[in-house]
């Protein structure tokens, strides 16, 4: 099997509105794909579409080499889906969540039993199991969200989201569990607006807006598609306009400016962009302290695709 999703020219209509324009996507068998867009741009209803939640207008999706529909039962059991919203009953304990979530896909009572075990102990509640979603903590609440998604061991997982508002530590387990499930042999399909969650994780990501991919590539591959290189930083006593033209006019600088501690340039790619500031610094006998060179980022490659700040 080649692709475990393969979208072809999707088109999602909401009265007049376009909400997918031609939308496609390809993702291959033990992939980590990031979906990433600004609000509005058509990642849900995307997946939503993918797993059949939403009619959609023309186009075909293909899951698990097989034309999904909303009766292909069969090939929904192969999918876990993690949710932004924390989706799991108020009266049922930890363990009865699970279990419930869990029986939607395994009927064999003895076989789930021993898959809620292992749920529970992959996201570490194995203290809270009587407890009551009311009485966990956001984080651990984001667990249990993830138990109920992956119990029944899916070949391809959703997860929209999944640490919005937690603490850095249950982040961190949440992040360390999404990679284990990957190297299990889960495939992952993971939106998020946190750039370094996917910088970490992905192994490859797509940036969507308006409804159709702008860009899709690996971290570098993306970094590689924009004209900003690194961004340097240089603490130093003083720096004057003479200083600041000296910069600007390098070939490679597209920005400096000077905060009253430290100079900050921002250089497009180039193979010797802080020799380059340092040199013209020295030509102005600017004495320099401690230097940061730091690569483009993620957000970098986002805004400069989109023109659009990212937000929660």
């Amino acid at each position: 099997m080649k692709d475990i999703i393969a979208v072809d020219n999707l088109v999602k209509r909401y009265g007049d509105m376009i909400a997918l324009d031609h939308f496609s996507l390809n993702i291959a068998p033990g992939e980590v794909f990031g979906l990433l867009g600004p609000n509005g741009s058509g990642k849900t209803t995307a997946i939503n579409c993918m797993l059949q939640l939403l009619t959609y207008d023309k186009g075909t999706i293909r899951l698990f080499g097989e034309n999904m529909g909303p009766a292909r039962y069969d090939l929904k059991r192969k999918i876990g889906i993690v949710p932004q919203n924390v989706a799991v009953f108020e009266e049922l304990t930890v363990r009865q969540n699970i279990d419930y979530f869990c029986a939607l896909y395994v009927n064999d009572k003895m076989k789930r039993a021993d898959l809620v075990e292992e749920a529970i102990a992959f996201v570490g509640l194995e203290d809270y199991t009587k407890f009551r979603p009311r009485k966990l903590s956001g984080g651990l609440l984001r667990r249990l969200n993830i138990a109920c998604g992956i119990a029944h061991k899916p070949e391809l997982i959703f997860f929209d989201e999944p640490t919005v508002a937690v603490d850095p530590q249950s982040r961190n387990a949440i992040l360390e569990g999404i990679q284990r499930l990957n190297e299990q042999g889960s495939t992952v399909v993971y939106t998020s607006h946190y750039m370094e969650e996917v910088e970490e994780i992905c192994t490859r990501i797509m940036i969507m807006d308006q409804g159709h991919a702008l860009a899709t590539g690996t971290n570098d591959e993306l970094k590689a598609m924009i004209g900003t290189g690194e961004r340097i930083r240089i603490e130093v006593d003083a720096v004057d306009d003479a200083v600041l033209a000296t910069l600007h006019a390098l070939p490679t600088v597209i920005d400096a400016a000077f905060d009253g501690t430290t100079l900050e340039a921002r250089c497009g790619n180039g193979m010797h962009n802080v020799a380059d500031v340092l040199g013209a610094l020295a030509t102005h006998g600017v004495a320099t302290g401690r230097i940061y060179a730091e690569p483009p980022t993620l957000n970098d490659v986002f805004l400069e695709i989109t023109g659009k700040e990212l937000r929660d």
